[in-house]
């Protein structure tokens, strides 16, 4: 039996079944994230699993119109009317270390027929993946996220669990059970770890893990997200990736770091040791598009209303459309490569991105953005090699570098502007994204402070 793109599937969901009996699994998650960047499931017992593999769970065409208040928003299509099934890839399960006797799979959204449903944000990604392909180049990505890890008390509110310094070892000491057994988990689920410390926050941690393939990258950070979460919940701890958790302290990023490799991954084509900082031209090519579209970029990779508390200048989160050698105030980075790796560590770091957003439209959307530039040859631009906040406006605007939007409402306004990513996401999907997007604006607009925190620092 064969998938519709001619790849094998039973041997795969052979392995699948396998490893449930092995392991005494009742239940599989079968995850999504959805539109409001949460991400949701459903789970089979294992009774019904090897079915389940091939026909999916059904699920409700309107779950891709919920926003992350749980409110169904008017989207035509996606009402009470219709269902999909959620089918899920063998190649993402694993056995979560979290929960008992329960493993995952991540899924891909199918019409009863069995096609790709245009509102599946993965299958947006497996596109984007497919036309870089088509250019001659495949893309490698890893999600690095900052989270705050906090107690709650009697009265419902969160407290930062320590106020330690930055890379402090005091941190280190007061969240060294947690962060064990979150390694220790990820480890389980083959998702290797490469560095960790306490951030500058109150209570807040950075856990970096590998780059992979653009879709493991982003079946990793759906994993990546539940596995912090689950793990924190069992020690009698509340983690939040939220971008703004404490409004008075640092914010949570979710910095996409990507590099561009050849069809075999054996060679890194965004290395050349003649170019500018090691740069190809085909990776500033790339750059350069990323940067053209990145007011309108920023809703898929900053999308909530608490994002916007993060994007400041003079934060370290990036506020301009700037680049630069290691420069933490641009929106691009251009990352020091390992003198033990130099064209294998080539790559470069999209700053203003956190985990509110849904991994696959935020990767997807990267891609979009940097196929583009690749495609007409654009150039990013000479490098800011200062903070951009530190020029004044005439300075910028001389320089070519905008301001990036300041709310979600704008940078929504800057995604239905933009034709190439518009079009890159379908008709469909795009009036899914931006109908819900926009009714969380509207929501969060009208509350005050603790009613956005609230609801952002428990669902992400």
């Amino acid at each position: 039996m064969r998938d519709r793109d001619g790849s094998r599937r039973v041997p795969a969901a052979r392995r699948v079944v396998d490893a449930v009996r092995r392991s005494g699994v009742r239940l599989v998650r079968f995850l999504y994230t959805d539109n409001g960047g949460v991400t949701r499931g459903k789970a089979t017992h294992v009774d019904g699993l090897a079915g389940r593999l091939t026909d999916g769970i059904g699920l409700t065409v309107a779950m891709q119109a919920m926003n992350m208040l749980d409110q169904l928003t008017r989207v035509e299509g996606l009402g009470p009317v219709g269902e999909i099934r959620l089918v899920p890839d063998p190649e993402t399960f694993v056995v979560l270390p979290y929960a008992p006797r329960t493993a995952a799979m991540t899924v891909d959204m199918r019409t009863l027929d069995g096609a790709p449903w245009e509102a599946c944000p993965r299958d947006f990604l497996k596109r984007q993946i497919a036309a870089c392909a088509a250019a001659g180049f495949t893309v490698r990505a890893a999600f690095e996220c900052e989270f705050s890890l906090a107690t709650r008390g009697a009265d419902g509110a969160w407290a930062p669990l320590d106020e330690s310094l930055c890379f402090s070892t005091t941190g280190m000491t007061t969240a060294a059970a947690v962060m064990d057994d979150i390694v220790a988990a990820l480890e389980a689920q083959s998702i290797e770890v490469e560095q960790y410390y306490p951030e500058l926050g109150h209570g807040q941690q950075e856990l970096s893990v590998r780059h992979a393939p653009a879709l493991a990258a982003a079946d990793r950070q759906v994993l990546y997200r539940e596995t912090v979460r689950g793990v924190a919940y069992r020690h009698g701890l509340y983690a939040s990736l939220a971008p703004k958790p404490f409004p008075d302290q640092a914010g949570n990023g979710g910095h996409i770091h990507w590099s561009l490799w050849d069809a075999a991954g054996r060679k890194n084509l965004m290395h050349d040791p003649r170019g500018r900082y090691g740069i190809s031209a085909l990776g500033y090519h790339f750059v350069a598009g990323v940067l053209a579209h990145l007011p309108a970029l920023v809703a898929l990779t900053c999308p909530s209303y608490n994002s916007y508390r993060r994007l400041k200048p003079h934060s370290w989160s990036s506020a301009y459309t700037a680049w630069g050698p290691d420069n933490r105030e641009g929106a691009v980075r251009i990352a020091s490569p390992f003198a033990s790796d130099r064209a294998g560590s080539t790559n470069a770091e999209l700053k203003p991105s956190d985990a509110s957003s849904n991994p696959y439209l935020a990767l997807g959307g990267l891609l979009a953005a940097g196929l583009d530039g690749v495609r007409r040859k654009l150039t990013p631009g000479e490098p800011a090699l200062v903070d951009p906040g530190d020029w004044s406006d005439a300075e910028r605007e001389a320089r070519g570098i905008r301001r990036l939007p300041a709310s979600l409402a704008e940078a929504l306004d800057g995604l239905a502007g933009d034709e190439v990513l518009v079009e890159a996401l379908g008709p469909v999907l795009a009036r899914a994204f931006m109908t819900v997007k926009r009714s969380e604006w509207e929501a969060f607009s009208k509350a005050d402070v603790a009613f956005e925190v609230k609801h952002h620092f428990w669902k992400f």
